[in-house]
């Protein structure tokens, strides 16, 4: 086998086996802890807002899980009192403050929680949810004036990034068209 192609094997192999989760641009990346359960593919959850919002605070985890970071990403809404569903069924773990926010949170199963501020619901701890269903209404205040929801995953007690469920963050692996050397 040629050098290249060998190369282009092996990258190929190391892209098929490296976790599913990258860190944004510019952030420490994350230690890798491995689960028995199972994950969600990556794009299996939809966007707990509609339309696809825009990011603008990423996920940012701690080094220690007693520093300071952003333990989750913050979501630009279209407006401030629109609603804020579930990326997935699960059951309702969780309403009430914390804090001085109103937060909702959602079990899915397998290991794997979201939680939503500042959310107003009425919906109870115990309730089932389908993906796709309202679990409250956004309220004013988490990014100053610009409307915002803040979405935390925790797989356990690890918190992840919520994109890895709604995105692909593999990266891109490029490889020459020929097959040669590239250059």
């Amino acid at each position: 086998m040629k050098a290249p192609a060998l190369v282009a094997l092996l990258l190929l192999a190391a892209a098929a086996t490296a976790p599913s989760t990258a860190p944004a641009a510019g952030a420490p990346a994350a230690p890798v802890s491995f689960s028995a359960s199972p994950s969600p593919s990556a794009g299996s959850w939809s966007w707990p807002l509609t339309p696809r919002p825009a990011v603008l605070r990423a996920f940012d985890p701690p080094d220690k899980p007693w520093l300071s970071g952003h333990r989750g990403v913050d979501l630009k809404s279209a407006s401030d009192g629109g609603p804020v569903t579930a990326p997935e069924s699960g059951t309702v773990s969780f309403v009430g403050v914390v804090v001085d926010r109103p937060v909702i949170t959602v079990d899915h199963g397998n290991g794997l929680r979201s939680s939503f501020e500042p959310v107003a619901s009425t919906l109870a701890k115990g309730d089932a949810v389908a993906k796709g269903e309202i679990l409250g209404t956004l309220l004013a205040g988490h990014c100053g004036p610009t409307p915002c929801v803040h979405w935390g995953v925790r797989r356990g007690d690890e918190y992840v990034n919520p994109l890895e469920f709604v995105l692909d963050l593999r990266p891109s692996v490029l490889l020459p068209l020929d097959g040669g050397p590239s250059g």
